[in-house]
């Protein structure tokens, strides 16, 4: 990790002790590496790398939970984003549509089509007015696969965030929306 922000140094928190409600705060990793840093660059401002690496160990580790559902199913997390994508929407989507939709790359989304389509869950339909153009179209036995794995999923995702009480929630939710609007609005070009 590195430190890149333009905050006046300050020194990092202590390891452990009594947040806010009179929870206690422990160790995580990116504390250990906060630790690393201050010991070789004392005074170095570490709060960007504080929250952005707690933002991408929290994403990596959610990434490991949430897929274990998926995984049940036959499905990577990608390809049920795709799955669900043309079931939220309920209409048929274009390869570049599902791109967008699920932030990947045009190649990341033509392999896993080609997965999804030799397992019957989706097809491939040609535009009547451009041949050039294809229409994906879930495939009833996609549907149903997602509608029945749908509440198991966010029911397992709950329990992922129960250490949370429904304030805590609402309030990480709230500062992560704030977040990634500005983010989109600063990066919203920039395509992983």
């Amino acid at each position: 990790m590195t430190a890149h922000g333009h905050d006046a140094p300050r020194a990092a928190r202590p390891a452990t002790g009594s947040g806010e409600g009179g929870r206690t705060v422990g160790d995580d990793r990116v504390m250990t590496v906060v630790r690393q840093w201050h010991a070789v660059h004392p005074g170095l401002a570490t709060a960007p790398m504080e929250l952005i690496g707690r933002l991408n160990r929290c994403a990596a580790l959610l990434q490991q939970a949430e897929d274990a559902p998926l995984r049940s199913a036959g499905l990577s997390r990608a390809e049920f984003d795709l799955l669900g994508a043309l079931r939220r929407t309920g209409r048929a989507l274009t390869p570049g549509d599902l791109a967008r939709e699920t932030f990947s790359s045009g190649a990341a989304v033509t392999k896993r089509l080609k997965q999804l389509t030799e397992r019957g869950l989706v097809e491939r339909r040609g535009d009547s007015r451009d041949r050039r153009v294809i229409h994906i179209h879930l495939t009833e036995q996609g549907r149903d696969l997602v509608d029945g794995i749908l509440p198991g999923q966010l029911a397992y995702e709950a329990s992922v965030l129960s250490g949370l009480d429904t304030g805590e929630q609402a309030d990480l939710t709230a500062l992560l929306s704030a977040l990634l609007v500005q983010l989109e609005g600063r990066l919203g070009g920039f395509r992983p």
